[in-house]
């Protein structure tokens, strides 16, 4: 049996179609360790880590086809507000950054509060 991509594509495929259609999840997704990554400073200090999350690939590759499926319908119907900023192509929090300053600039130069 080939392990190549070409030759699990077809079987993961559909997994994940069964896994939607019946509205689960398989027990090992259900599953992660959590791991703490050091960032700088004291190493003594809790602060300094951050935790990270190992999960199945799998699972990881379910999640980005309902994350890509749902912000392909909320982009088509226009449900976010343009000031949403959070976990969208395209935008950053220094975009967002700068729409909140030029809407202070704006206001400010209407003489509003």
């Amino acid at each position: 049996m080939k392990l190549g991509g070409e030759a699990v594509t077809p079987y993961l495929a559909r997994f994940l179609e069964i896994s939607l259609k019946n509205a689960t999840t398989p027990s090992y997704g259900k599953k992660a360790t959590v791991v703490p990554i050091y960032k700088r400073g004291d190493r003594s200090a809790v602060s300094k880590y951050r935790p990270i999350t190992l999960t199945s690939v799998v699972c990881k590759k379910l999640e980005q086809v309902i994350a890509g499926n749902l912000r392909h319908v909320w982009d088509n119907n226009d449900w976010l507000y343009e000031g949403e900023h959070g976990f969208r192509p395209g935008y950053s929090c220094e975009n967002q950054v700068n729409t909140v300053c030029r809407y202070i600039a704006d206001f400010l130069d209407e003489g509003s509060v």
